[in-house]
């Protein structure tokens, strides 16, 4: 790794190094260069980003970079133009960068990440973008049409399934009381939850001895869980308590937050990509990336790998609910009841979409949560306040994990290679543009 930092990765500096680089013969010599520059690339990266998130501050989700990086991002902070042009300029350089094969993977992947940088820091100064242009230059992903007739249909479907008078989102939230957990059992459920997780994960993937999580519970917060990564094979699992925990929502949570989830995923970036290549870029983990398509398309599908079938139903019912103190009568209209809503995890993205580019109100907003997430006023009001603060993020929960699905699924035929696929997108540095292919 080059000791030498450079003030700017400017176009003279390429010329110079594309000169060198032209002058060695071997393949081996010219990847030893290259190499060495995206080094440097991606130290300039880190930095970079630290500094991005003294201003936006969701951008970092996780660090585990020198700490005097940090520090010196801090004391050395450069104005928000400066911070932009530099980012940018960085961008530009990666674009002419020449690169061998053997490094195109990485290239690639830190020019992904730089570009959805550049994207955060010019909204910084002010600059506007569409929800499709945010999800192409962030996420990496081009947005399907919704259509809310499809939705309709399903609410339909829903209403056949719990028929009854009045406000169908009403009586929905009436029939899920009877599965909410009480308050003295939540620690109990979800630690069980997370530990049925962290068992079925344990049997496809390896993770190091010591990786653990630490179990927290949080208010006033726009989301109901949160993985914050430490480092070192440690994750702080964060729950809202703001609203009651359904009982289907403890495997989900841990499958999603924890095994084969997130904490998952963390660990295995960690240690293979930072650790053992040595890739220092990997010490950031950006919240705004192409990559967060793939944490929580992943995390999301993780439920369903780790729980296939009828699994996740039948835990629930033989061991959460007895440890909940639950009836398990409605069990099996709540299970149809999920399956349906899967089908409405869309209508997040399709009303994001049409009020972030100002197509309807924040009201308008508000009514169509309401309505086609099945929730409370309360509760549609804070997706909004998510949405209003991590903006096409939300695409990555339900196109996210279409994605990850498809793709794992083209590639595996049985169980076992599903785990494969799926231990395999963790780390492969695909997005969501090559997983279409």
């Amino acid at each position: 790794m080059l000791k030498k930092q450079y003030s700017r990765f400017t176009s003279t500096f390429l010329f110079s190094f594309f000169l060198c680089f032209a002058s060695h013969n071997t393949f081996a010599q010219s990847s030893i260069l290259i190499a060495e520059t995206l080094d440097d690339a991606a130290q300039r990266y880190v930095k970079l980003g630290l500094e991005l998130g003294e201003y936006d501050t969701d951008y970092v989700d996780a660090y585990m970079g020198p700490a005097e990086w940090r520090i010196q991002a801090k004391e050395n902070l450069r104005s928000k133009q400066q911070l932009a042009e530099d980012i940018h300029s960085l961008l530009q350089a990666l674009t002419v960068l020449p690169i061998t094969e053997e490094l195109e993977l990485r290239h690639k992947a830190l020019f992904r990440n730089v570009r959805a940088m550049d994207v955060r820091a010019r909204m910084l100064l002010g600059e506007t973008f569409s929800f499709s242009q945010e999800a192409k230059l962030i996420y990496d992903v081009e947005l399907p049409e919704y259509d809310f007739a499809t939705f309709d249909q399903v609410l339909n479907q829903i209403n056949q399934l719990l028929p009854g008078k009045g406000d169908l989102s009403e009586r929905i939230n009436n029939f899920r009381q009877d599965f909410i957990i009480p308050e003295d059992s939540v620690d109990a459920v979800l630690s069980m939850a997370i530990d049925e997780c962290r068992a079925r994960s344990n049997q496809y993937i390896s993770l190091p001895a010591t990786e653990n999580f630490k179990l927290e519970y949080v208010t006033d917060k726009n989301w109901s869980g949160y993985n914050w990564y430490q480092g070192e094979n440690k994750s702080l699992m964060q729950i809202n308590l703001d609203f009651p925990i359904h009982i289907d929502r403890a495997i989900t949570l841990g499958c999603h937050e924890g095994y084969p989830g997130h904490h998952v995923w963390n660990v295995l970036i960690e240690n293979q990509l930072l650790k053992q290549k040595d890739w220092i870029e990997f010490s950031l983990f950006p919240l705004f990336s192409p990559y967060a398509l793939i944490a929580e398309g992943s995390a999301n599908f993780a439920v369903e790998l780790a729980f296939p079938t009828q699994q996740k139903i039948y835990y629930e019912k033989k061991v959460l609910f007895a440890k909940a103190g639950l009836d398990t009568k409605n069990a099996a209209s709540l299970d149809k009841l999920n399956k349906l809503i899967e089908n409405l995890s869309h209508s997040i993205t399709a009303t994001a979409q049409l009020y972030l580019d100002g197509k309807i109100s924040r009201q308008e907003a508000i009514e169509q949560r309401r309505k086609y997430s099945l929730i409370s006023t309360e509760k549609a009001e804070q997706s909004i306040r998510f949405i209003e603060q991590y903006r096409a993020y939300v695409l990555n929960y339900n196109l996210g994990k279409d994605i990850v699905s498809n793709y794992i699924n083209r590639l595996s035929q049985d169980q076992k290679s599903q785990w494969q696929a799926f231990e395999r997108i963790l780390t492969e540095l695909a997005t969501g543009s090559d997983m279409l292919q």
